[in-house]
């Protein structure tokens, strides 16, 4: 069977040559004579793999000294309760409710202390991203919290909200690593692998170290403390080491590719594609206001729910696969991170185009 283009959100689109070269190494990797699946997680084969991850990440994403990396688990969802638990020094904490997981995030911090939501986009179902330049932020406020590109309604945050002074907790799982970033303007910077970087299983997390300490909430689990996680250089327990793996060599792709100056000049273009597309059809349109629009993540509608599910079922007999919209939406989203293809986005435009002239 051919590949399809793959569209979905996450679990989502890795580089093919990535996949070839796990796959020429799946039952004996680096003379081993073992898989990565199978090796002990304290071996110096899998010793390399890590810090040569962790060394690829930091030269990609330019991460001065003073940031941890840590390899985690338990999705980006558990980072919902670890970041109020690790820097809820005031039981204070201010969240922009941009989208669905911002939403969350916000609900569980509010278990742990006052979580304050100091802006919103849900009066416009989260199309937009608020005006972020002179935020209400709580004086005893320990963090602002953003979800930087939302996948579910495809909106990004194109200029970092003004925290003035408080330090930036971001999850970036959609985003991370399609642009070049300024690691020195967040304090905590996280996200899953499973949208743009890896297999799902790993969650990446970026922490300055001075947010790293023994000083937490009491209860916070040993696991949640991200302390026990640096201290152990992500090996306290057994990592998702395969997943490790696999995320390291998307790294050394991107870096080939040119690094992340590159990729986003990529992203750009085959957004454009789409984007275009939509601001000219007389069928579809997209949901997003045109400022606030994500590079990665497009959703788009018919404005009928049987035309959107006969577009879904007939892109699919073509081989564009998992354009469905998220269950809370409905319509249609394509996902176009890193590894999807400029043909892909081609493909899709000339299906769309192609659908209209039948439907129109």
């Amino acid at each position: 069977m051919a590949r399809v283009y793959n569209f979905s959100a996450g679990p989502a689109v890795l580089p093919e040559e990535v996949l070839a070269e796990a796959a020429s190494e799946m039952l004996d990797y680096a003379g081993t004579g073992m898989s990565v699946m199978e090796m002990s997680h304290r071996s110096k084969a899998f010793g390399e793999i890590i810090q040569n991850a962790e060394a690829d990440l930091r030269e990609l994403v330019g991460i001065p000294d003073n940031y941890k990396v840590l390899f985690l688990q338990g999705g980006a969802s558990q980072q919902f309760a670890a970041v109020p638990m690790n820097l809820m020094k005031n039981r204070v904490a201010d969240y922009l409710i941009t989208g669905s997981w911002a939403k969350k995030a916000f609900k569980e911090a509010k278990i742990y202390g006052d979580a304050r939501a100091i802006a919103s986009s849900e009066d416009e179902t989260f199309s937009y991203i608020p005006d972020c330049s002179d935020l209400d932020v709580s004086p005893d406020a320990d963090y602002v919290y953003i979800c930087e590109n939302n996948t579910i309604y495809g909106t990004k945050f194109h200029t970092l909200p003004n925290t003035k002074g408080k330090d930036l907790v971001a999850d970036v799982s959609s985003c991370f690593l399609s642009e070049p970033v300024d690691i020195t303007k967040y304090g905590v910077m996280y996200g899953g692998a499973q949208k743009n970087i890896g297999p799902a299983g790993v969650v990446i997390a970026i922490i300055r170290e001075d947010l790293i300490t023994d000083d937490v909430l009491e209860g916070t689990p040993t696991m949640l403390k991200w302390k026990t996680q640096a201290d152990a250089d992500s090996l306290y327990n057994t990592p998702p080491a395969y997943g490790i793996y696999i995320c390291g060599k998307v790294f050394k792709w991107l870096k080939a590719q040119g690094g992340l100056e590159a990729m986003q000049a990529r992203n750009q273009e085959k957004a454009a594609l789409l984007y275009d597309f939509l601001d000219q059809s007389t069928l579809f349109s997209g949901t997003v206001r045109k400022e606030d629009r994500s590079l990665m993540n497009v959703p788009f509608v018919t404005g009928d729910a049987d035309l959107d599910a006969a577009f879904v079922a007939e892109a699919k007999a073509a081989g564009l696969e998992n354009l469905k919209g998220h269950r809370s939406v409905g319509g249609m989203r394509a996902s176009i991170y890193n590894a999807m293809p400029k043909a892909g986005v081609e493909a899709l435009v000339q299906f769309m185009d192609k659908f209209e002239q039948v439907h129109k």
